[in-house]
Formats: structure tokens, C-alpha cells, sequence
């Protein structure tokens, strides 16, 4: 239980109706979650206007709404806070609710379009192997320490965000690494929460359903940056040509990272294969399990993050040699009859044309590339075609199938996609709507040497369809059906 008035410190309030010398019980924006003596948070979101269920949160007991404008007819048992922008003032109740666990921790946030699983894993394993015990905020899964927590959205809303930084203070969590989505940027679910650093990979062609437009992508990005403290620091990739406008007006030391570009921390790669990546950091000449340029890209910023946190340089090459890519990132195995099965969350054209350029540089040549892709639905529609070109561009045989066709119809999406291929491209092209039989046809069209790759869904052990999540997983359906075929 905390008294109102301590929660309101340092929001922005426009008009009190009522006492803030009252008892609250917990905080919630959504009024199916309201219990007695409980504040309900009144946020216009893009799709529901919490105002309009201020009277049934009322009814399920609330004593205090928080709103951006009162209601006509006002209840004299409940208090009224009005401000001017109920999302950012929700962080900030939290975290005092909380008890401004983000203070208590060393938080590093990691923004970008593609690699931000990655970074902020291989950060927390990092972390865990130097000794210090660490949460974990990601899109596959949420950690303090070694506890796991399931993960719903790639950022916690503002009360799960700051209620799992207070278990991870409670747990004796020195530090944290967190995805940080344009999502969440936008919609302020980080309000409130202090970052000692934040990372940046990259931006490239996502989320335009949500945001609109690039520039308001970019933007929403670029929050995380411009709500650094001067003590903070950013870490961003240089060879990123956004990198320069995500760090305009930050307050903290920017550091860059870079394989092409000058920059205060650089690499070079000496070897990509299938075994792993050999590679100089800082002239240090280190061996890793991950793949791949992008994972070079990864390593580095995981690099410039630890040496802004001031670990020993000679500890921290060590265990990124040791350290393996989350799964559903770049997850391989090789059957008995030598097929390579990779599965790759690539759910966007820049992460696909990377994945299937890593492939094209690491394979032979001789053997043949199956790519099994498809987009998700209620999702950006535009980036559909471009991907088929990439998959038709990069690979031998491209077979379209469902993603997470969520409320669309999965025909109309896979049309989406090939629609733009002119007749040479088309002919590589088979489309199948089940996902299982898309990657069975795969597997049933390849030989001993041949790579299959399974886009899209990486870590996801579901499919959703039509409001229903399916059971469902990638890496152990390609698994199961190279082993039925081998037996």
C-alpha cells in the first residue's frame, strides 16, 4: 500500500479533484484489472480510449482516476487527476509505486530495427559469466537472473516493466539489459526508468503500420537517446546511416562501433563460416560460435557496452568467444544426411537480405538454398513484395507460406508477396498456405549438402491464426521431419 501522494511525485498534473492523502493498492490501465482502493489510468491508446471505461473502473473499486479530461459527472468517493498525457505519467506513478527500482540498477537499453535480441542476450550472458547478477528484458523471454519469466511483448507495459525491475532489485540485480521497441518508445511504457546506457543497431524498413511513416519510425527510435541523463552513455553502430540523427540532442557520451567506418571501437572479420565467426576486436584477434557479418555487428556492440560499464577488455573477449546466439537467431543443425537446417527470426527485408547473404557467403556454391518465408498479418503490408524479391534474388527455390496470418487471410498475404516478382523470378516460387507442408515440400526437395532456411518465426512456438495461437516450432518441426525422412 502507498499513499497517493507519494505515487504523483514528479507527474505532471494539471488538477486534483479530491484527496491525494488516500490509500492505493496497485496501479492498472486496464479496468478488467481494477480491484478496490486501485488507481486506474485513463490512456488514449491508437485502437481504445481508456476514458471510456473510467465509470467501470470506478464500479470495481478504484478511489483514484488519473485522466487527460475529467469526466462530466464526478464521483465525491473518488479522486480525480488530470494531466495532459496519461501515458507518461504511468511510468512514472509505477516506478514510485515500484520504488524507483531503475535508480537501484545499472540499465542498459537496446533499440534497432534488427538485432536487439541478440545484443541484449548476449549482454545478460556476458554479464552473468563476469559475475554479476543480472535481468534480462526480451522479446524470447524475460530473466532475473537465472529465474525465467515468459515474455509477452518485446517492452512490458509501464507497471509489468517497473514491477519486474523491482523483483530483479529484490533478486540482488546489479545490472539490466533490455530491449527497447519503437512501440514502447512511442507509447512511453519506458517513462519513468532510468538508463545508464542505451545501444543502437540499426533502422531499416518495419512497423510502418504502426508509425505511418519512416521518419516517425526514426523518431520514436531516437526518445530512448533523447531521454539519456549526462551521465549516461550510448553506444551506436557508425556504419548505420541513421546513427548520426538517432544521437542528435543526446545528452549522454556517444561511442560508435563500427566494421567499416572510423570509430572508437571497430572489427574486422578474418573468417565467416558455418563453425563460426574469427574476428579482431580492437586489433584482438577472437574466435566466436555466432555467424555471420550481422553477428560480428552484434559482438561489437555488446563489446562497446562493456567497456563503457568498465569490465576488464582481456575477461570480456573470453567469454564472447564461449557465448552461443539466442535461439530462433541464425539456430542451425545438420541432419545424418548432411542437409543444414538454419531457422532465423528475419521477419523484415533488411534482416532477410542479411541472413541470406551470410548463407550465400559461407556456402559453396554447389549446393542448393530452399528458402521458406512468408510476412505476418495486421502488420506492415508494404515490406511483402520486397521481401519476395529478396528471397527470390538470394536463394535457389523460395516457398512462400503463412507467418502469423493473425486476422488476414493467409492467400491474400501470400499474393502480397509474389505479386511483385516479374516471370523469371516466379518460376523459383511454390506457394503453400500450411506452414507444416511448406517446410515438409522443403526438406522433401533437398540433398545431402543442400540448406534449408525457415524464416520469419525464429524463437515463436506458436502460430496465430484468426485470433488462435497454435502450437507451433520451427527448429523442432524441421527436426522431426529430416529425421522421419532419414529413418
Amino acid at each position: 500500500m502507498k499513499l497517493l501522494k507519494d505515487i504523483l511525485y514528479k507527474v505532471r498534473i494539471d488538477e486534483v479533484v479530491g484527496s491525494t492523502h488516500i490509500a492505493t493498492e496497485g496501479i492498472t490501465m486496464d479496468s478488467r484489472d481494477v480491484r478496490p482502493f486501485f488507481l486506474f489510468v485513463a490512456i488514449k491508446g491508437s485502437a481504445v480510449d481508456g476514458h471510456l471505461f473510467i465509470e467501470k473502473a470506478i464500479e470495481k473499486g478504484a478511489n483514484c482516476i488519473l485522466c487527460e479530461q475529467l469526466p462530466a459527472a464526478l464521483s465525491a468517493e473518488v479522486t480525480y487527476v488530470k494531466v495532459s498525457d496519461s501515458a507518461e505519467s504511468l511510468g512514472i506513478l509505477a516506478a514510485n509505486y515500484y520504488g524507483n527500482p531503475s535508480e537501484k540498477l545499472s540499465v542498459i537499453g537496446v533499440t534497432g530495427t534488427n538485432g536487439k535480441t541478440t545484443v541484449a542476450t548476449l549482454c545478460y550472458e556476458l554479464s552473468m559469466a563476469m559475475g554479476h547478477k543480472t535481468g534480462l528484458l526480451s522479446t524470447v523471454v524475460n530473466k532475473v537472473n537465472t529465474q525465467l519469466i515468459p515474455a509477452t511483448h518485446t517492452t512490458p507495459n509501464a507497471v509489468e516493466l517497473q514491477k519486474l525491475l523491482g523483483q530483479m532489485v529484490e533478486a540482488g540485480c546489479t545490472h539490466v539489459f533490455m530491449e527497447v521497441s519503437s512501440h514502447a518508445l512511442d507509447q512511453r511504457r519506458t517513462s519513468g526508468l532510468q538508463f545508464r546506457g542505451a545501444a543502437y543497431t540499426n533502422i531499416t524498413h518495419d512497423h510502418l503500420d504502426y508509425h505511418g511513416t519512416f521518419n516517425a519510425y526514426i523518431h520514436a527510435k531516437k526518445l530512448l537517446f533523447d531521454g539519456l541523463g549526462s551521465k549516461a552513455f550510448a553506444v551506436v553502430n557508425a556504419d548505420d546511416r541513421h546513427a548520426e540523427v538517432m544521437t542528435q540532442n543526446c545528452k549522454g557520451k556517444v561511442y560508435t562501433y563500427a566494421l567499416q567506418s572510423m570509430a572508437n571501437y571497430r572489427a574486422r572479420i578474418i573468417e565467416n563460416a558455418l563453425s563460426g565467426l574469427s574476428l579482431t576486436i580492437q586489433h584482438h584477434e577472437v574466435y566466436t560460435q555466432l555467424i555471420g557479418e550481422f553477428n560480428a555487428y552484434n559482438l561489437l556492440a555488446v563489446y562497446g557496452i562493456a567497456m563503457q560499464l568498465g569490465w576488464d577488455e582481456m575477461s570480456v573477449l573470453t567469454v564472447l568467444s564461449t557465448l552461443k546466439a539466442p535461439e530462433g537467431r541464425f539456430q542451425y543443425f545438420r541432419s545424418h544426411s548432411g542437409i543444414i537446417a538454419i531457422v532465423d527470426y528475419a521477419h523484415t527485408p533488411d534482416a532477410l537480405s542479411n541472413v541470406l547473404d551470410t548463407i550465400n557467403t559461407i556456402r559453396s556454391g554447389n549446393e542448393q538454398l530452399i528458402c521458406v518465408m512468408g510476412c505476418g498479418g495486421d502488420r506492415d503490408a508494404a515490406k511483402r513484395p520486397v521481401m519476395g524479391q529478396i528471397a527470390c534474388a538470394k536463394a535457389n527455390k523460395v516457398i512462400v507460406t503463412s507467418d502469423n496470418p493473425r486476422s488476414e487471410e493467409p492467400k491474400e498475404i501470400i499474393q502480397e508477396i509474389v505479386q511483385g516478382l516479374d516471370p523469371i523470378e516466379k518460376r523459383k516460387v511454390l506457394t503453400m498456405v500450411n506452414r507444416d507442408e511448406a517446410i515438409a515440400a522443403a526438406c522433401s526437395i533437398v540433398q545431402h549438402g543442400d540448406i534449408v532456411l525457415i524464416a520469419g518465426k525464429g524463437h515463436e512456438k506458436y502460430q496465430e491464426i484468426k485470433g488462435v495461437k497454435y502450437p507451433f516450432d520451427d527448429f523442432q518441426m524441421v527436426q522431426e521431419i529430416l529425421k522421419q525422412q532419414e529413418s
